[in-house]
């Protein structure tokens, strides 16, 4: 749109030619820098805060957390959410084939994309409204986000960024890229889980039974059938198998347990703040006489959504490259969950809290809340893994940050020199904690490398775009 100041200084700098005014390239670049600062300032006001469309997927985890989404399944929920805010950001910006569109580096088939460029769009309108319409949609108490998106729509006329008399056309522009998404989602296999044969506890020694206190079901035992965004072939990524169970005098299944039993009896105040820091168990049970009370807990997938928003914001990135880091991120969680989901349930094997309370000691209690579903590998150790390589090869090696993400949930902030240290620290609070074996932690680690270096070698290296290096 032209600048009506603009188009007079046109129509006097061509009547300063005509009166032949001495200094026509004075005026010429005068009318150039003008110009260029108009346009500035014009992007300035047109480009809302990043932080719009990081506050909403927040709103998305607060109904994960109502819904008490196990941990695989809100890695899912993120996944088709922020899927929905990249396939809406990529075709309202006609991006297809370059590097930042996860569809042409996935399992996804591509979308079939249609001109969407006009001044009546807004990308990041329909980016952060597609992204609320998919949750809205895959999570059984998604209605809650209709509110939110009504308060966007309030937003964004209020603030100038749609003309009131362009809103419904970027709301269906919005509703029909998530549209597509579901399409993708309903086809994944969750449809089916209900239909597949349920998991019951193995009788025999050394596999794993519910725990207390709420002595739940085994969560989510045939996870390993949904499809994946990156990995091909779940048995690539397999990791060693268990120490196997053995009560004998040095076997290395009596050494890990009474490892357990060692170091929990032990904690400093520290330890004892990094195992509540990084419980993110969605399960937690507490009693009041005959009244079980749930406790909000942020799943493992949202601790690390909440880490790349966190980073996203320190490192100031536009739009293109915050939405490409949190589908990024989720579509890895998602991937890791499942790899993660085969092996718990193929390996089966039983829980610290189980194994000390029936062989060594009744009394002994952890101090986490045992998670309700087997124990090899630990799910922490490998999405954290999968989380950080990814994030550090976006950002750097060294990229410190104040984690807050436990904030919302009555714990500090905790301070951390790198996603690398971040991701340690999150597996060994599950040994911290009594939730976990020594082998399951170091394993789950390497299981999340090998996940973690095959995506990147799929969507390759994004650390320049980041950082600008």
């Amino acid at each position: 749109m032209r600048n009506p100041k603009a188009t007079k200084f046109v129509a006097k700098l061509t009547e300063m030619k005509k009166l032949k005014f001495p200094y026509p390239a004075i005026a010429l670049s005068i009318f150039l820098i003008l110009i260029s600062w108009n346009s500035v300032l014009s992007q300035n006001k047109a480009e809302p805060p990043i932080g719009i469309l990081i506050d909403n997927l927040f709103y998305i985890t607060e109904v994960m957390v109502t819904d008490v989404a196990s941990p695989p399944a809100a890695a899912r929920f993120y996944a088709y959410a922020t899927l929905g805010a990249h396939l809406a950001w990529n075709k309202t910006n006609n991006l297809r084939t370059e590097d930042l569109c996860l569809f042409e580096s996935s399992n996804l088939e591509n979308p079939s994309y249609e001109d969407a460029i006009g001044e009546n769009l807004s990308p990041h309108f329909i980016a952060t409204y597609s992204m609320l319409e998919v949750g809205k949609k895959i999570m059984p108490s998604g209605f809650l986000l209709e509110e939110k998106q009504i308060a966007l729509k309030k937003d964004f006329t209020r603030s100038k960024w749609i003309n009131k008399k362009d809103l419904n056309a970027n709301v269906s522009f919005a509703e029909d890229i998530a549209a597509e998404v579901l399409k993708i989602a309903n086809e994944d296999g969750y449809s089916s889980l209900s239909t597949l044969t349920r998991y019951t506890p193995k009788k025999n020694e050394g596999h794993w039974y519910p725990t207390p206190p709420a002595y739940m079901a085994a969560i989510e035992p045939e996870w390993r059938t949904l499809k994946t965004f990156f990995l091909q072939d779940l048995k690539s990524f397999k990791p060693a198998p268990p120490a196997p169970f053995s009560l004998e005098e040095g076997s290395p299944f009596k050494k890990q347990l009474f490892e357990v039993i060692e170091v929990t009896s032990q904690l400093s105040d520290e330890q004892n703040l990094i195992a509540n820091f990084w419980d993110c168990n969605p399960f937690m049970v507490s009693f009041s006489g005959h009244m079980a009370i749930g406790m909000k807990k942020i799943s493992p997938g949202g601790h690390w959504v909440g880490i790349t928003g966190i980073a996203s914001q320190k490192a100031d990135l536009p739009w293109k490259e915050t939405i490409y880091i949190h589908t990024l991120i989720s579509m890895a969680l998602h991937d890791a969950f499942v790899s993660c989901w085969e092996e718990k349930y193929d390996s089966d094997r039983i829980r610290p809290e189980t194994a000390i309370q029936k062989y060594v000691d009744q009394t002994w209690r952890p101090l986490l809340q045992t998670p309700p579903f087997p124990e090899y590998t630990s799910g922490h150790s490998v999405v954290s893994t999968t989380s950080a390589m990814i994030l550090t090869d976006f950002f750097g090696e060294d990229f410190d940050f104040i984690d807050d993400s436990e904030v919302y949930f009555g714990l500090p902030e905790r301070a951390f020199k790198s996603f690398n240290q971040a991701a340690e620290e999150a597996a060994i609070s599950r040994l911290y904690g009594g939730i976990h074996f020594r082998d399951a932690i170091e394993e789950g680690v390497k299981q999340g490398k090998l996940i973690g270096k095959e995506i990147l070698q799929k969507t390759g290296s994004k650390k320049s775009i980041a950082v600008g290096n």
